[in-house]
């Protein structure tokens, strides 16, 4: 695990974190950030696979989102698994998670999102969180063509009823 500098706010020290990998700890040699997760992956990171060659960002930063897998990883080992699926509990892990991901690659000027981020969001929904249900029903979307129809339908029903309007005016009789 990386050295870890606490502050007020009980956050890795981004800036041992970034010192650490910059002075070539020689730990991680990996040449690209593809990833994939194996059927065992349990609770180890994405694995990285070599294609081509990386330039030293995509390395560090492949290198450090290991490192907030790892700490991710290590703060979920406090949580049960009945407070899995409860927000207050698992909320600062996710969010330190999501977190140390974007604020890496801002600080080394990498996209985010990106491919390997999203792959520890959902390796870690699929390893803590799959079996979560809501309480509340969850409302999607209807069909593409019910909500075309729920739409096209008061439209066309307007120039009509300004018609009708018009046209009942149009009588002269006092109601």
């Amino acid at each position: 695990m990386a050295p870890r500098a606490h502050m007020s706010s009980g956050r890795l020290s981004q800036g041992l974190l970034l010192l650490w990998v910059l002075l070539g700890t020689g730990l991680c040699h990996t040449d690209a950030v593809t990833t994939n997760f194996g059927q065992d992956a349990g609770t180890s990171p994405p694995t990285v696979t070599a294609k081509g060659t990386a330039q030293p960002m995509e390395r560090n930063y492949t290198y450090i989102t290991r490192k907030c897998w790892d700490y991710f990883v290590d703060l979920m080992r406090n949580v049960t698994t009945e407070e899995l699926c409860e927000w207050k509990v698992i909320s600062r892990p996710y969010s330190e998670l999501q977190d140390c991901l974007e604020s890496w690659a801002d600080h080394l000027n990498y996209s985010y999102p990106n491919a390997l981020a999203e792959q520890y969001i959902f390796q870690s929904h699929h390893l803590y969180f799959q079996n979560c249900t809501l309480e509340h029903p969850v409302y999607f979307d209807p069909p593409e063509d019910v909500l075309l129809a729920m739409i096209i339908a008061p439209i066309c029903l307007i120039p009509f009823l300004v018609t009708l309007v018009i046209w009942r005016s149009k009588d002269g009789k006092a109601q």
